[in-house]
């Protein structure tokens, strides 16, 4: 860098080049401590760096690999649920690669602390989709226990299947919401659509239920998308429409976007951050 003082005489100051990371060659095996101090040093580097460089990608590997110890800690608790132990810690590392991705060393929090509730929500979603063979709002989820623990006590008090009005009344909710809670049960476990139909006619026999239900289309949901978003990003800024046409129309990188505008990349980072955040909860409120 050159720097010229009043008496024009130039001094040239020396450029200081950062340190390379240090290569790390199991960072499962690195002790707590050192992880956590690691991956602050990994994180502060991982700000500077290009996305989609040799660099980025192991600043950002050894960083899932150096908390993966959150993951399992947080697994634990889920224990004693019947899904394998394999699939609760995989989804954990979803989390764990969300939280990664979404930290700032300006938080001024611990790395573990921001990221153990997105561990714990990614495995809970995972719980809640996974379970029920339809999926259904988690209320109709928590009274269709209630409506179960109802229906064993009645049974036994009255010796018999408590009716509709029964179980309204012992839970202390409407008839209309009881049966609500019981058709949504009805999700909780599914027949499989290779069964034969049967029937009279004889070429029934051999075909399933499955050949006579269509398919959705998969690009259904990436038109009903599509068509959400457009008056969103047409009510945009010029500048913000043109930051993410050059990132996903153009598949620009951050760093490219930025010598496009004369911007640093960390500005592109926080702008297509706003603008997608802004994007995402308008599309949120609006479903």
């Amino acid at each position: 860098m050159t720097i010229t003082t009043a008496a024009q005489t130039t001094i040239t100051a020396p450029t200081t080049t950062p340190e390379p990371l240090p290569w790390i060659e199991d960072a499962g095996k690195v002790a707590p401590a050192d992880a956590r101090e690691l991956s602050k040093l990994f994180f502060d580097r991982l700000q500077s760096l290009e996305e989609g460089t040799r660099e980025y990608q192991y600043a950002r590997n050894t960083l899932i690999e150096l908390n993966i110890a959150v993951v399992t800690f947080v697994a634990r608790r889920f224990r004693n649920r019947p899904e394998p132990r394999e699939d609760i810690i995989q989804v954990g590392t979803i989390g764990l690669i969300k939280a990664i991705d979404r930290f700032e060393l300006s938080r001024e929090v611990e790395f573990t602390t921001f990221a153990i509730p997105y561990i714990s929500g990614e495995i809970k979603r995972f719980f809640r989709d996974t379970s029920w063979a339809v999926h259904v709002p988690r209320r109709l989820q928590e009274l269709r226990l209630e409506l179960a623990k109802a229906t064993e006590t009645l049974s036994e008090r009255l010796e018999r299947d408590p009716t509709v009005p029964e179980l309204a009344a012992f839970l202390e909710i409407t008839p209309e919401e009881v049966t609500e809670g019981l058709v949504a049960s009805n999700g909780y476990t599914a027949g499989t659509l290779d069964l034969p139909l049967g029937g009279d006619d004889s070429a029934d026999n051999d075909r399933a239920l499955a050949d006579r239900i269509g398919d959705i289309d998969p690009a259904l949901e990436g038109v009903e998308n599509l068509l959400a978003l457009k008056p969103l990003i047409a009510a945009l800024p010029e500048r913000d429409r043109q930051i993410l046409n050059m990132r996903f129309g153009q598949e620009m990188t951050q760093a490219q976007i930025g010598t496009e505008l004369g911007v640093s990349q960390m500005h592109v980072s926080r702008l297509l951050n706003r603008t997608l955040s802004h994007l995402r909860s308008h599309l949120t409120a609006s479903a």
